[in-house]
């Protein structure tokens, strides 16, 4: 873009923004920066970028900032706006693509934060290959109220609460101005904190990226950092996909497993995996939670929230304890330019075990993701298992049907869904939705009203990070593409078996034959603009609803 007289044009326009010929003849480095003014998460992202921008000019490198879009799922969750969360994902990497192809950078740096951004980011980087790297803007600290430590999950539950009747809508109120106390990725291991970390376990961004507090030093000085190291790999021509290996894909999964993210991750994993040419399925899952621990119980599943991991070693903590049972390979290089093994070897160990267990006292035996598979769910359904409580890991019941959230969500709240039953919400996947809506209102709501050792919930979309309890998610096909979802009835009985990685109902072959005949053609939602077009191309949940 730089070089030769033909080129003069374009030296012009970049001497149109005060640029220098020194400025003009040094790497060009372009910073991806999705700041704006509605999303907490990213409100700061601008002094992220700026310390960003100021590694790289140490380092003798011009950076240029662009801009990307973001959407918060918890401002979106329980509209329509929540059918284009998932979409954005796939806009955000095709901006990655398009901005740094026009202008042909020599590097990125991507300064994202939230559900969607990270990901979509990353997709886009994998798809460049150029080199790059990662630097969030880290997570949000968690709240107080009453003397306990709270986070935007703590809000989602409270609302069932107060449906019940057991706190007032003012204590409500209250609680909703003490729980998100600034800037950051929602507290706990939500979607965004989970994807953050698993970049780290990746090897696209440095230790720290996943779990240092937005609002601490250390994340500035982590934005600086990251601007030098992205000369570096640029001076060694280390490209995404040298580092997001197969190797790199089994760590992060094993990392996955021993943090219990986000079931999310189920899709966005799968999607990186394709921009990088890396083979990967969800049986990938199983293999890796069979094996694999669950070592860290954050919330929503467990009591601590990201700030904590932090102070005790963070993501290079975990992976120190599960390298040493041979859990993760120290071999796969990362973008400080070194293997993985180096900053291992920086880590400190797990210490006194209250944060990070070890492999030999674990929470949990087995890794917090499962995929089960059966009637219902022939292509693979996802859950968190490591948030599900003992008594609900097997559980039959009848099916309470409802074509989308805000049905289901009504009737929850009305007090309609008993003991035993199993909620069902179906035409809410990547085409059906579309956009395969998290379902936090309806799951918190089950959790406030105190269901959440009782009754099971069933999608074809998706859930929250912040999601806890017996809900199953991403059942493939979805009811859209004609699966046995669609072909359910009330008051069919459903098995959940969790430790046996099985998801039936109870009809017979004859029965589901003469269902199908009488299913009707499935309409879209949505007939116009971005949401129609995505709900033409989508693929599977099951293959991370990446776009055909």
């Amino acid at each position: 873009m730089t070089k030769g007289p033909t080129r003069a044009p374009h030296r012009g326009l970049l001497k149109a923004l005060g640029l220098t010929n020194d400025e003009i003849n040094r790497p060009l480095i372009g910073v991806a920066n999705s700041w704006n003014e509605i999303i907490p998460g990213h409100l700061h992202l601008d002094k992220v970028a700026e310390a960003v921008c100021s590694g790289i000019r140490s380092a003798g490198g011009t950076p240029f900032r662009f801009g990307s879009i973001g959407i918060c799922d918890g401002l979106a969750m329980n509209h329509v706006g929540m059918k284009y969360s998932l979409m954005s994902r796939e806009l955000i990497a095709d901006s990655i693509e398009v901005m740094a192809t026009a202008h042909p950078f020599d590097a990125l740096v991507l300064v994202p934060n939230c559900d969607k951004v990270t990901p979509g980011m990353l997709m886009g980087a994998l798809r460049l290959n150029i080199p790059a790297i990662v630097v969030s803007g880290g997570p949000m600290l968690p709240g107080r109220y009453k003397n306990k430590t709270t986070d935007l999950i703590t809000i989602f539950e409270a609302v069932g609460a107060q449906a019940a009747g057991k706190i007032s809508e003012a204590e409500l109120e209250d609680l909703a101005g003490h729980s998100c106390p600034g800037p950051g990725s929602c507290a706990g291991m939500f979607t965004a904190n989970s994807m953050n970390c698993l970049s780290e376990a990746l090897g696209l961004a440095l230790p720290g990226n996943g779990t240092i507090p937005a609002v601490s030093a250390d994340r500035i000085r982590l934005a600086k950092l990251s601007g030098e190291a992205v000369m570096n790999i640029l001076s060694l021509n280390l490209r995404p996909r040298d580092l997001a290996t197969p190797i790199a894909f089994q760590n992060a999964l094993a990392v996955d497993m021993a943090l219990g993210c986000s079931t999310n991750t189920t899709l966005h994993v799968p999607a990186l995996a394709h921009e990088a040419g890396v083979a990967f399925t969800l049986k990938s899952i199983n293999e890796l939670s069979r094996k694999v621990p669950h070592l860290v119980s954050l919330s929503p599943g467990g009591l601590h929230h990201l700030t904590e991991l932090n102070e005790v070693g963070g993501v290079m903590a975990v992976m120190k304890e599960l390298a040493a049972a041979a859990l993760v390979n120290p071999e796969a290089l990362t973008v400080t330019g070194h293997p993985l093994g180096d900053s291992l070897d920086k880590a400190p160990g797990i210490n006194d075990g209250v944060i990070i267990r070890s492999v030999t006292t674990p929470y949990h035996k087995e890794g917090g993701l499962a995929v089960l598979y059966g009637s219902l769910a022939p292509d693979g359904a996802v859950v968190k298992q490591s948030a599900v409580a003992d008594i609900m890991l097997k559980h039959t019941g009848p099916a309470r049907l409802f074509n989308s959230e805000e049905e289901a969500t009504e009737a929850i709240l009305a007090g309609r869904i008993k003991t035993g039953d199993v909620v069902v919400i179906r035409y809410e996947g990547p085409k059906g939705g579309p956009g395969m809506r998290e379902m936090l209102t309806p799951t918190a709501a089950i959790i406030g009203l105190g269901l959440g050792e009782d009754v099971a919930l069933i999608t074809d979309g998706r859930f929250s990070g912040g999601s806890r309890g017996a809900v199953i998610g991403h059942v493939s096909p979805e009811a859209a593409e004609g699966g046995p979802i669609a072909l359910l009835e009330e008051g069919d009985l459903i098995e959940i078996d969790i430790p046996n990685r099985v998801l039936d109902f109870k009809v017979e072959a004859t029965e589901l034959e003469q269902r199908r005949a009488f299913l009707p053609k499935f309409e879209p939602k949505i007939k116009t603009g971005y949401a129609a077009r995505y709900t033409r191309d989508v693929s599977s949940g099951a293959h991370g609803a990446i776009m055909k």
